[in-house]
């Protein structure tokens, strides 16, 4: 199972749709606090539709209770910042792939965390600032269940 990490979320319907990623992928969203919404927000559960059930989501008070939940891991942080592009990693079932908040992506302190295995981009034309949240969680991990032969598919 691939792990989906969004830390301090802000729009709903990002993490709805990862909700409905996760359904169809089996990976399992962590939800880093604080979150810019309520779970029971009608955006969420709108863009999530009936997948809610289907999948495994899990709410952390902060970081070092994700990295205590997870154990040890290759833990991957997509950043815009990064030189080395996510389709450069041989992917293993357990990885975590991190996501940072819509506004402003990972801050330096969340990069530098020690759990942190490598920091990965994914490429886009010159000038873009960046892709939209839940786009980017199901580009890479679209890109990792592929690797892992879209293992239960």
């Amino acid at each position: 199972m691939l792990h989906i990490v969004f830390v301090e979320p802000r729009i709903p319907q990002n993490s709805g749709n990862a909700i409905r990623l996760c359904a169809a992928t089996g990976a399992h969203l962590h939800l880093v606090e604080p979150l810019g919404f309520d779970l029971s927000d009608a955006k969420l559960r709108r863009a999530g539709l009936d997948y809610h059930d289907l999948a495994v989501v899990t709410v952390h008070p902060d970081l070092d209770h994700l990295w205590t939940t997870l154990g040890p891991a290759t833990v991957y942080a997509f950043t815009t910042a990064a030189t080395r592009s996510f389709a450069e990693v041989s992917y293993a079932d357990g990885d975590v792939l991190v996501f940072g908040p819509e506004p402003t992506g990972l801050d330096e302190a969340v990069l530098a965390d020690p759990h942190v295995t490598d920091r990965l981009r994914i490429p886009m034309l010159a000038g873009r600032r960046s892709l939209n949240l839940s786009n980017s969680a199901a580009v890479a991990v679209y890109e990792a269940w592929r690797q892992l032969g879209f293992a239960g598919a």
